[in-house]
């Protein structure tokens, strides 16, 4: 692996990233075209999935793209789905080498489009810029392999690790400048999820906003009785941004059919041992219906629940230079851990002060199949 395959790989994977959020369920793929020494195109998944990376990045460099290296985040696809593969177009435009960071689990694809490669004559390296590509490319992978989205869960809270007062204040325990980055974060992400608590408490609008953004998250509330109230922010919206509730499997049919007569898009899941609406099936539900990432904001009962059934992929901490006390609500609900060994760990990648607030970023571990390592 050279430096100039490596600096150009991170290349890709920097403009690649520009598609999370905004192409599910297709995988937010980078590419950038070399000739000589020199990029003569680049591209990224557009809005909705297609064009696809490789093909915005052929049609920029044009004829020069013949003899030319492409590097590629993810395996070029080799099948006919809205598009025609990006493998097939990478040989027409008479392209010498690709280099691919990371294999496609598709089972679509899978090997296929490097095979294809190959068998036009087309020089391949393979597993530049791994492990940064399989961090991009988490939601795909997780909707492939495990039939689920990515999540990342947002908590902010005081130096105690409380999210309101006793009486429920909890606006804002954060500053503005961390609001502001949740709101970047929310735009990289397919979906932004509460649960009803906070959807009745807090009546949000759950929008990206002040960042110039125009293509808005799905919005997913957590509501196993579907006792949300129908004249809130959510309801009000729910023919312009789009709106999913999950909810049980007995809920009232009067109900149902009130937020489906505004809107809204609902989901029946099974619930678990404990009454409550099965995270699994919750997420696998969502996965189904092409979600690969999805943003977190609580509450404590929901985040505990996806906490305690591993499914939190990244958590994202703010805390806030102020203490509560311990009559103040927590940022977790009950997990039902007798022991340290019963707790999930994450491992620390990122810390930043924000204003008057410390962001820290945690991910966790995650084994990869042997197709995923490059």
């Amino acid at each position: 692996m050279s430096e100039a395959d490596k600096r150009f790989m991170a290349h890709a994977l920097s403009i690649g990233v520009r598609g999370l959020g905004i192409v599910w369920p297709n995988p937010a793929v980078g590419c950038v075209i070399v000739r000589d020494g020199r990029i003569v195109g680049r591209g990224w998944t557009q809005p909705g999935g297609t064009p696809h990376g490789e093909v915005v990045a052929l049609a920029q460099a044009g004829d020069a793209a013949r003899g030319a290296t492409a590097y590629v985040t993810l395996e070029p696809c080799s099948h006919v789905g809205r598009t025609p593969p990006c493998a097939d177009a990478l040989i027409r435009a008479g392209i010498d080498r690709v280099v691919v960071a990371i294999g496609d689990p598709n089972p679509q694809v899978d090997g296929a489009g490097v095979a294809r490669l190959r068998e036009a004559g087309i020089k391949i390296t393979t597993g530049v810029l791994a492990a940064q590509a399989r961090v991009t490319h988490t939601g795909f992978f997780a909707r492939i392999n495990e039939n689920r989205p990515m999540i990342t869960l947002k908590l902010a809270a005081s130096l105690d690790g409380r999210i309101a007062t006793l009486s429920g204040e909890s606006k804002w325990i954060t500053g503005p400048q961390a609001r502001r980055a949740v709101h970047a974060m929310r735009a990289n992400h397919d979906a932004v999820m509460v649960g009803g608590g906070t959807a009745r408490t807090d009546d949000p609008s759950l929008t990206v906003r002040d960042i110039g953004v125009t293509r808005q998250p799905t919005r997913i509330v957590w509501s196993r009785s579907l006792d949300l109230p129908l004249q809130s922010v959510l309801a009000s919206t729910a023919g312009e941004v789009p709106l999913w509730i999950l909810h049980g499997e007995g809920a009232d049919p009067h109900l149902i059919s009130a937020w489906q007569g505004i809107g809204a898009r609902l989901f029946a899941v099974p619930l678990g041992a404990d009454r409550q609406l099965n995270p699994v099936g919750a997420m696998q539900a969502l996965s189904q219906a092409g979600l690969t990432r999805i943003f977190c904001e609580g509450g404590g009962q929901l985040a505990a629940s996806l906490l305690g059934a591993g499914l939190v992929d990244e958590l994202v901490s703010f805390t806030a230079g102020v203490a509560l006390g311990a009559e103040g609500q927590p940022m977790l609900g009950p997990m039902g851990q007798k022991s340290l060994g019963d707790a999930r760990r994450f491992e620390l990648v990122q810390t930043q002060a924000i204003g008057g607030d410390v962001m820290a970023r945690w991910r966790k571990a995650r084994d990869f199949s042997a197709k995923n390592r490059g």
